[in-house]
């Protein structure tokens, strides 16, 4: 499903009224691949992006946009600034733009089976990047490349545990959870939840949505800290809310990392760098660097070639000291 000229110029157009339509977000842009003046046998991939929100997500970006260009694929770029609408908006318009392949990281998981059956029935295949969706129907897209959640959170149980393993008391543990209905939020939640929910010791006495943002981990945290003075663990499902909870916790007078232990998950170079300071205390890895996985699916599933239904990323977890060696070399 190769494209004309004529219809890069309409696509051109689409992309602009979806910017003008969108409102407060969602706009579309074009990066070219195919040499000056386009490459009408280039692949055209349709890539709706949750937004901004961390610097994880620029980093996802950035990973994309570069792997694209490397591997001569002509990318569409929606930025959905954390809403649905937007989203299920730019898929509409890469359907009618007839692109080949369509991926996208979902801002939550629900809600997708319309818009993902009109791409099916359009013969364009979809791939999930990041995040999973929750219908069904797994024949609405080709593949899932992205980590596994709820591993992150079992991951970061698993260290709290060895932590407080030798504890007699009540240990208070307080939860940044990330947007309220996406995958990973869900997910981290509930992995970090069975591992710790074998121990009574361990008890959850608040958690609330930080939104995988800095400013509202910090305003959170806040309001944590006033309602709960004896908080000894902040379980954070990223590191931007983490980092923005340690304002909250320095400017309430505590130390964080000490005070206040933090685990996070992410490991962009801000919170691993908080790590190594000991601000923060441990790290579950959580790649942000997709882009070169996802344009080799891309390729296969244009080509109709198969692709294991679900590709999972390679990811660690850091200490102090591991932080110390990773950073000098940390791409993100």
């Amino acid at each position: 499903m190769l494209k004309r000229i004529s219809m890069l110029a309409v696509a051109g157009l689409t992309a602009l009224s979806l910017a003008a339509c969108g409102g407060g977000g969602g706009g579309t842009t074009t990066a070219g691949t195919g040499g000056e003046g386009g490459n009408d046998d280039a692949i055209v991939m349709g890539f709706s992006q949750v937004g901004a929100e961390s610097g994880w997500r620029t980093a996802n970006t950035k990973s994309v946009q570069e792997s694209a260009k490397e591997a001569g694929i002509t990318l569409r770029f929606s930025d959905a600034q954390q809403r649905q609408e937007n989203q299920i908006k730019a898929i509409r318009s890469f359907i009618q733009q007839k692109v080949d392949v369509i991926a996208f990281s979902p801002v939550v998981e629900s809600g997708w089976g319309t818009v993902l059956k009109e791409a099916k029935d359009a013969g364009i295949p979809v791939i999930l990047t990041d995040r999973a969706v929750d219908d069904p129907d797994t024949s609405l897209y080709k593949t899932f490349l992205g980590s596994d959640f709820v591993e992150e959170g079992k991951k970061a149980g698993q260290w709290l545990v060895e932590e407080y393993k030798d504890a007699t008391d009540t240990v208070n543990i307080v939860e940044l959870q990330g947007t309220t209905g996406s995958a990973p939020a869900n997910d981290r939640k509930a992995g970090f939840a069975e591992v710790i929910g074998a121990d009574q010791k361990f008890k959850v006495i608040a958690s609330q949505t930080g939104d995988f943002t800095r400013a509202k981990g910090k305003e959170v945290m806040e309001a944590f800290l006033k309602a709960h003075p004896d908080i000894d663990v902040l379980y954070a499902h990223n590191d931007d809310m983490g980092l923005g909870a340690i304002e909250a916790i320095e400017g309430a007078g505590k130390v964080p990392g000490k005070d206040i232990k933090i685990i996070t998950v992410d490991a962009v170079k801000d919170g691993m760098q908080a790590l190594a300071d000991g601000k923060i205390n441990y790290i579950v890895e959580c790649s942000p660097l997709l882009g070169p996985q996802l344009m080799d699916l891309a390729k296969k599933v244009v080509a109709g070639e198969s692709v294991p239904a679900r590709v999972v990323t390679e990811e660690t977890t850091f200490t102090q000291e591991q932080a110390k060696e990773a950073l000098p070399s940390r791409q993100y």
